[in-house]
């Protein structure tokens, strides 16, 4: 059996709630609600240890993510490189960068841990991804956090939480399977010699 893929995607729309407000430090995938939260497998490294900073991909894009609930069942989510475009720029322009807590427990906002750096691969402008994630696919969006906090770098120090792991609203769109997008292209072909 195939599972579904649906395409995850947000407005530019300021007072749209579709959006990423969050990125969470955790240990393993959260469990879903009427939101979203994604790592599988994707951890952060220690980037500097006197200064305390965290690195790593906060989103690969067009790479499919497994899901369960009670709404969908089985199925997988991908998010394009312009959504996550879209995402990032959101979330900067809303002024989210210090919006990080543990474990996606809302009432463990760590006030001491923000991002200051954050880029979006883009091969031919020459971004590339960081070292060691040489492989993830263009569009894909990366930070590095500041984390000034005793407590909180220990738990990154003794592997407690591992990744990071973006929170936020969706709309969700059934995304077209690989005969559907070739169809579509040999319309465009067809249309273009006519």
């Amino acid at each position: 059996m195939e599972l579904p893929i649906y395409e995850l995607q947000i407005s530019d729309d300021l007072n749209d709630e579709a959006e990423v407000n969050y990125v969470a430090l955790v240990d393993r995938p959260a469990i879903q609600r009427n939101w979203n939260a994604f790592k599988d497998n994707v951890k952060f490294e220690i980037q500097n240890e006197e200064k305390r900073i965290i690195s790593g991909p906060l989103m690969l894009a067009d790479t499919p993510i497994y899901r369960n609930d009670a709404q969908h069942g089985e199925y997988y989510v991908v998010f394009s490189k312009d959504t996550v475009f879209t995402i990032a720029k959101k979330f900067f322009k809303k002024k989210y960068q210090a919006n990080v807590n543990i474990g996606h427990d809302p009432n463990n906002k760590q006030d001491d841990v923000t991002m200051f750096e954050s880029w979006i691969v883009d091969k031919d402008r020459g971004i590339m991804p960081m070292k060691g994630f040489e492989d993830a696919p263009d569009g894909s969006w990366f930070g590095s956090f500041a984390v000034d906090n005793d407590e909180t770098w220990m738990k990154v120090k003794q592997g407690d939480v591992k990744g990071f792991s973006v929170e936020g609203i969706f709309n969700y769109t059934k995304a077209k399977t690989k005969e559907e997008v070739m169809l579509d292209s040999i319309k465009d072909i067809l249309k273009s010699i006519k």
